[in-house]
């Protein structure tokens, strides 16, 4: 009977599992676009560093502002319209884009990914704690690295997909090449470039429009946290502080962290790829996303078989500050680590201290996945407010890469590298103490 019934949850669990992976992998694509449009709009908006690394931190400034209104959102509507409502924005803000390429505006640029953010804030908000608790707890880890497997597969796809569409034949153009030309073939190559976003991001904005409408379609049921919850832990549901459970708010302190150098690996590669003179430098986004499928696939194959999610929580801790360290250490100019990894494959060489920021996406792949069960264990009732709370932790996307920037124009960017160093740190410390702190049940 037992068995009958296991197998009955894992039935029941499939299809909203293939609608909340299409999710993920739509807002992957969204997402690691920015490491495509941070070198892009540099050139398009004539930006500085700060200025074009703000693009990014735009995006996830949104987060902040918007997690505890989105919270209350899933709370009046519900989990599957709240992912319809999200999906909407995102189609409204890839409008924006086109007048903002139109007038080539910085300023509107901004409020688009603001929009971007927005709905992507929605669809984290209402699509993380239901994958987490639409199964057992124990294989919520998995779960969310298959999710993240489709997020990081849309990484990998997105630049490639951008670099082909929009650039087309300008996929060799980087800031640095475009300085060298005189002032009226710069205005012309520019003003190409702009106008080469307009319809793909109308296209997007119709498929998400059309997207939208479908889940509300769906078969997708709607997700009762406070019947699952009080079954299992009767005692998590009277706590009416998040204040109550310290590992809650760690964890959103070591999302914050995380996010953070997570965004710098993957949104900053292009930037300073595209200063070093590297080829192709919007697609370098691509290569930190690969090793984060990578490891996402070990993750998957690892959790709980052979590790837990603390394990690999700390695991990916230790190995990104010894990647982090050796981004500042490594060559500008040798080859030598991408020539041994992928150069058999015929793919571009690229210098060892951009291989080495590639390479931080597999430490970082399996971060996400290992914090979000640890913070949410045991809330009970308060299971949207703390994801709400988790996702205002990716404020650290906004906030670090910002800081990033402004060691970078000081010091350079290759030094400026050494920023992700406590950040590792900080994830090791929740992984050893941190996720093990019990709530305060008087709270």
């Amino acid at each position: 009977m037992q068995t009958t019934a296991a197998g009955n949850k894992q039935n029941s669990s499939f299809l909203p599992m293939m609608i909340i992976g299409g999710l993920f992998f739509i807002f992957g694509f969204i997402t690691w676009l920015n490491g495509a449009l941070v070198p892009f709009l540099q050139i398009v908006c004539d930006l500085n560093e700060i200025q074009a690394i703000l693009i990014a931190s735009t995006f996830y400034f949104a987060y902040v502002v918007m997690a505890l209104p989105m919270a209350k959102v899933v709370d009046v509507i519900g989990y599957r319209k709240s992912m319809s409502v999200g999906l909407g924005f995102i189609s409204l803000g890839c409008l924006v884009y086109i007048p903002a390429a139109q007038a080539q505006s910085f300023a509107l640029f901004l409020v688009a990914q603001f929009i971007l953010g927005t709905g992507l804030t929605l669809l984290q908000t209402a699509s993380n704690p239901y994958i987490v608790k639409i199964g057992p707890e124990e294989t919520a880890a998995v779960r969310i690295s298959i999710m993240g497997i489709l997020n990081k597969l849309a990484g990998v796809v997105a630049p490639m997909i951008f670099t082909a569409l929009v650039l087309g034949d300008f996929g060799d153009v980087t800031a640095k090449s475009i300085a060298d030309l005189a002032e009226a073939e710069r205005v012309l190559k520019i003003t190409a470039l702009a106008d080469g976003l307009i319809y793909p991001y109308l296209f997007m904005a119709l498929a998400l429009a059309i997207l939208a409408a479908a889940i509300l379609k769906s078969g997708l049921p709607e997700l009762n946290l406070n019947q699952v919850d009080q079954n299992n832990d009767p005692q998590a549901t009277s706590q009416k502080s998040l204040m109550a459970f310290p590992h809650l708010i760690l964890g959103a302190a070591t999302l914050f962290v995380y996010v953070g150098v997570e965004v710098i690996a993957g949104d900053t590669i292009g930037l300073f790829g595209s200063n070093l003179g590297v080829a192709n430098a919007t697609t370098l986004t691509s290569f930190t996303m690969a090793f984060m499928v990578i490891g996402y696939v070990l993750g998957l194959i690892l959790i709980p078989r052979v590790m837990t999610e603390r394990h690999a929580l700390l695991g990916s801790a230790v190995l990104g500050m010894m990647l982090s360290i050796a981004v500042v250490f490594s060559s500008s100019t040798d080859t030598f680590f991408s020539e041994i990894l992928w150069g058999w494959t015929g793919l571009g060489l690229v210098p060892n201290t951009i291989t080495f920021i590639a390479l931080l996406g597999f430490a970082n792949a399996i971060v996400w996945p290992a914090i979000w069960p640890l913070a949410l264990k045991g809330l009970g009732e308060l299971t949207a407010k703390g994801s709400a709370l988790l996702i205002m932790g990716i404020a650290g996307g906004a906030i670090l890469p910002l800081v990033y920037g402004a060691l970078s124009t000081t010091f350079g960017s290759q030094s400026a590298y050494w920023m992700m160093s406590p950040c590792y740190l900080f994830i090791l410390y929740y992984a050893l103490f941190g996720c093990k702190i019990p709530p305060r049940l008087n709270n």
